[in-house]
Formats: structure tokens, C-alpha cells, sequence
């Protein structure tokens, strides 16, 4: 059985395709956090900006799975000056929001919430991270809420 050749058509679009992927390579290792490269594993003097923090948001929903009524405003500044501000000082930001999940009873709730936004230096990670837990805590005791969700992640902050 004689095999075909690709054609040069062919060898071309995948020379063109393997090109294209060594020169986005960088970006994608950029992305990931890692030092971004030129090809050939140099690495590029693109300029960094910031210092290294770390990032949680917390979301808190609003209705009460008890049937009570819904988190107020009010209610909710009133957490955050008794048990946030007190353990992260140095500043918050408080978004309004609007989101949904399935509760342990298999029901969609869809509410509104609050998402809450913390940066602290990437070396104060282990002592922030009981306080943020008692922050969670609290809320789902103050509130009867079966959880509030926490992301975390490393980002550069410069102010």
C-alpha cells in the first residue's frame, strides 16, 4: 500500500498553524501567572505592575431559606461594620448582585445579593484566611443561610 504525500497546501497550513501557536504561547503562560517568554524560552522585559495580593470574594445571598425575610441593606452594611471592618481595616469594596443557586432541597433560588471584595498582601494569606471564615460563619448564623460562597485567587495590586 503506497501512502500519499500532504500536499503543499497542507504542509503549509500546518507550518502556518505550528507558527501561530509558538507566538501565542507567551500570552497563554502569561495568563497562567507564569513569566512570559519569547520563543526560545528568553524571557521578555515586559514591565510587571503591582505587588503580590491575594484576592477572596465572598457572595452572600439575601433570602432566607427559613421563609424569614430577605437580608436588608441595612442589615447587611450593619454585618459588614461589626464583623468585616473590623478584621480587614485596610479597606473592602461591597458590589450588588444578582444570582441564583440550588439549595439543599434541589430548588433553584434566585436572589439578590452582595459580593464582597478583599485584597491582602500574599504573605498575609494564612492569617487572613480564619478571619474570612469567621466572616462566613457569622453571616450564615446572623442570616440562617445554608452557605456563602468564597473565591480566591492571587492577583497584582497596585495603589
Amino acid at each position: 500500500m503506497t501512502r500519499a504525500l500532504p500536499s503543499s497546501r497542507t504542509r503549509l497550513a500546518l507550518a502556518v498553524a505550528g507558527g501561530l501557536l509558538l507566538l501565542g504561547a507567551p500570552t497563554a503562560y502569561a495568563t497562567l501567572g507564569e513569566e512570559p517568554t519569547a520563543p526560545g524560552g528568553a524571557v521578555t522585559t515586559a514591565a510587571v505592575r503591582g505587588k503580590a495580593f491575594r484576592e477572596t470574594r465572598l457572595l452572600f445571598g439575601t433570602e432566607r431559606p427559613d421563609g424569614g425575610p430577605a437580608v436588608t441593606d441595612q442589615q447587611f452594611m450593619a454585618f459588614i461594620d461589626k464583623e468585616v471592618t473590623p478584621r480587614f481595616p485596610d479597606g473592602l469594596t461591597v458590589q450588588d448582585g444578582r444570582g441564583q443557586w440550588r439549595d439543599r432541597n434541589g430548588a433553584i433560588e434566585r436572589e439578590r445579593s452582595y459580593e464582597l471584595i478583599l485584597l491582602y498582601p500574599q504573605t498575609e494569606t494564612g492569617v487572613r484566611d480564619p478571619l474570612i471564615e469567621l466572616i462566613r460563619e457569622a453571616y450564615e448564623k446572623a442570616f440562617a443561610q445554608e452557605s456563602v460562597g468564597r473565591l480566591d485567587g492571587p492577583v497584582r495590586a497596585d495603589f
